[in-house]
């Protein structure tokens, strides 16, 4: 028996006022990201647009992406139907653990992550298979996105794993644990300890965290276009 595993982070559905408000050509644009495997997005905020032969290039050279590759390989397969998932699915969940071991990355295959997703160097990187992260995020070598528990009101263990809005950016060596938030387009500081919840357009530093900077820019190199375009 296969464990059920959460639909994946493709595009979020905006808000209905969001579609309402929409021109017609945003609608149209939107729609097509939204088709789009997101491993095109992961493509390009590695080099800056999308090819197959760039595809390629980055699973073959870049042992970060090549995780990434592995791990969108491992969803697409979960999602095929019985048969073909038979098939299909333990060579990818092989590839992606020689993948993760070749890199030094600890990222589950069942992670939900958004498209657009950048390691950069990535080596020593562990993100719990709980967290959530979204769109156009960034994260570092040494990078730690864990569970926290603790008792909670009827004595059982009560656990807690990160979400990371879209367009998060988190340093290297930068902690975040437990149920906290990130909010979109803030900036984690290398080697700062974060467990609680952070704005968004925030810049935190220091261990333990805290906020040394609001209404900042979003940090994404080759941003992929989402909805809000």
């Amino acid at each position: 028996m296969h464990e059920p595993m959460p639909e994946p982070m493709h595009e979020p559905i905006p808000p209905a006022n969001d579609i309402g408000d929409a021109e017609p050509s945003t609608l149209a644009m939107q729609a097509r990201h939204a088709q789009k495997p997101a491993i095109v997005g992961d493509t390009h905020r590695l080099y800056g647009r999308f090819s197959v032969g760039l595809l390629l290039r980055g699973a073959l050279m870049q042992p970060s992406f090549r995780v990434v590759a592995t791990l969108r390989l491992c969803q697409a397969s979960h999602r095929l139907p019985r048969g073909l998932r038979l098939l299909t699915l333990l060579p990818a969940k092989v590839l992606h653990h020689l993948a993760c071991w070749v890199a030094g990355i600890e990222l589950p295959w069942r992670t939900q992550v958004g498209t657009g997703l950048a390691l950069t160097h990535g080596r020593g990187m562990v993100v719990s298979e709980g967290a959530r992260i979204g769109r156009n995020v960034t994260l570092f070598h040494g990078v730690t996105i864990g569970r926290q528990d603790g008792p909670g009101p009827d004595g059982e263990r009560a656990p807690g794993y990160p979400v990371l809005e879209d367009e998060v950016w988190v340093g290297p060596n930068a902690i975040i644990v437990g149920g906290v938030t990130i909010g979109r387009g803030s900036r984690i500081a290398g080697g700062a300890f974060v467990n609680v919840d952070v704005p968004p357009a925030c810049v935190v530093l220091g261990n333990p965290g805290r906020v040394v900077k609001t209404g900042c820019a979003a940090d994404v190199q080759h941003r992929y276009p989402g909805w809000e375009e």
